[in-house]
């Protein structure tokens, strides 16, 4: 049995994080050691700075998006997310729109807060 409310309050904080693009939003998500993997075989970014300046790097509070999910599974304090982005002006990437499925891995603390994020994702055409 899935609890989802933790990790549904997590996702309701992370979506106004999203639109606002306020650093204390963002920063209130994570732990100050968070781990943050952005890609496969990429680094993660590590502490709640270097998340933030790529959160705000991204500026995706400047762009329309949609932003779907369900919860699928929960073992311990570890949470899948499978979601659909969409951009239906495109990013700052690309011209036109864009849809994105994405599987994430969010591990929270007891204060709810992501000690590591993993996001993988795929490019709809």
């Amino acid at each position: 049995m899935i609890d989802e409310t933790p990790i549904r309050e997590w996702l309701a904080a992370y979506r106004h994080a999203w639109l606002t693009d306020d650093r204390q939003e963002i920063a209130r998500l994570f732990t100050s050691d968070v781990r943050y993997f952005t890609a496969p075989y990429h680094a993660p970014l590590e502490g709640i700075e270097a998340v933030t300046g790529y959160w705000l790097g991204e500026r995706e509070s400047d762009i329309p998006w949609s932003f779907d999910h369900q919860v699928l599974a929960q073992e311990g304090d570890l949470f899948v997310v499978r979601a659909v982005t969409s951009y239906p002006e495109g990013t700052s990437e690309a011209e036109g729109p864009e849809t994105f499925y994405n599987l994430w891995l969010v591990t929270l603390d007891a204060d709810g807060r992501a000690r590591e994020f993993v996001e993988y994702f795929m490019l709809v055409e």
